[in-house]
């Protein structure tokens, strides 16, 4: 098994998040790679946990990153949380970003859960993906 691309792998899906001039029009608050302090007004992206499967075989090292990324938002209702989310889990199936060690050669959507939290004043969808790397 290989962990050794996990800081470039979040480095990556970091960069082509806040790339995306659509998804910042959604998420107002950014994107974070932990939960901003206290409880941030508006709709923000947190880039979360993340679990690493070892996925080697006879041709070399290699891993299946399941990553969490959230978007939370104190709007009204789930429509702004949802449109951020679909926007996020468009992006990243199909990317192949450039990492130092290793390529990434797949990402896929897994799951998704919406819910509220804080006593139903924040809405918040955890989107997980699933990211096979090779090193």
């Amino acid at each position: 098994m290989s962990y050794q691309a996990t800081a470039a792998l979040q480095a990556a899906l970091y960069a082509l998040l806040t790339a995306d001039m659509p998804l910042a029009a959604l998420l107002p608050g950014g994107i974070f790679d932990a939960p901003p302090p206290g409880t941030p007004q508006g709709t923000y992206g947190v880039i979360g946990e993340e679990e690493a499967i070892d996925r080697s075989d006879v041709t070399g090292a290699g891993a299946e990153h399941r990553v969490l990324v959230q978007v939370v938002s104190d709007a009204a209702g789930f429509a702004t949380a949802k449109a951020a989310a679909a926007r996020i889990a468009e992006i990243l199936p199909g990317a192949q970003p450039a990492l130092a060690p290793g390529r990434v050669v797949a990402i896929w959507f897994h799951q998704a859960q919406a819910r509220r939290a804080e006593g139903n004043t924040v809405r918040r969808i955890d989107l997980r993906f699933r990211v096979r790397i090779e090193i």
